[in-house]
């Protein structure tokens, strides 16, 4: 493997803890909001992340590279609505997927076809993600920021398998 793709691999190994980590915090903000279906939603979203990581580990250690975790910033994102918390998911999942196109940009250069398999499965997966953060957002800005409309959504991301 080319050592620009080894790097920038690495690199998104550390990112994609980061993004779980920014989940574990924006559940934290949701439970201080009461609101535990979304808590419980970004649970979930924080535990996808760390497998997301795993998944761009395993492909460095299968083809007999050292993975590096390096020093991760999450800052510390405070929000005092649903929707700030999902606005910033959005512009984190936005920065996920500037980052995995690049990691695809530089496949290409190098002409890695050994990790297309790998790079395609997260543009695919981050299309998705950023669809479903949307999503909620519309929903949001439907119902407020309060009342039983506001529950309503939060039991239903709750529920979320």
């Amino acid at each position: 493997m080319h050592e620009k793709l080894q790097d920038i691999i690495n690199k998104q190994v550390n990112s994609e803890h980061e993004a779980a980590l920014v989940y574990t915090q924006l559940a934290y903000e949701m439970d201080n909001l009461s609101l535990l279906g979304m808590r419980d939603w970004f649970k979930n979203q924080a535990a996808e992340e760390r497998e997301h990581a795993q998944k761009f580990a395993d492909h460095l250690i299968n083809r007999g590279y050292r993975v590096e975790l390096g020093d991760l910033h999450v800052g510390a994102p405070k929000v005092a609505t649903p929707m700030d918390a999902f606005q910033l998911a959005f512009e984190h999942e936005q920065k996920v997927s500037n980052e995995i196109r690049e990691i695809a940009r530089v496949a290409n250069e190098v002409g890695d076809l050994d990790s297309r398999q790998l790079i395609d499965w997260f543009l695919n997966e981050q299309i998705e993600e950023e669809a479903s953060v949307s999503e909620i957002i519309d929903r949001l800005k439907l119902v407020g920021n309060e009342g039983e409309g506001l529950l309503y959504l939060d039991a239903r991301l709750g529920s979320r398998d």
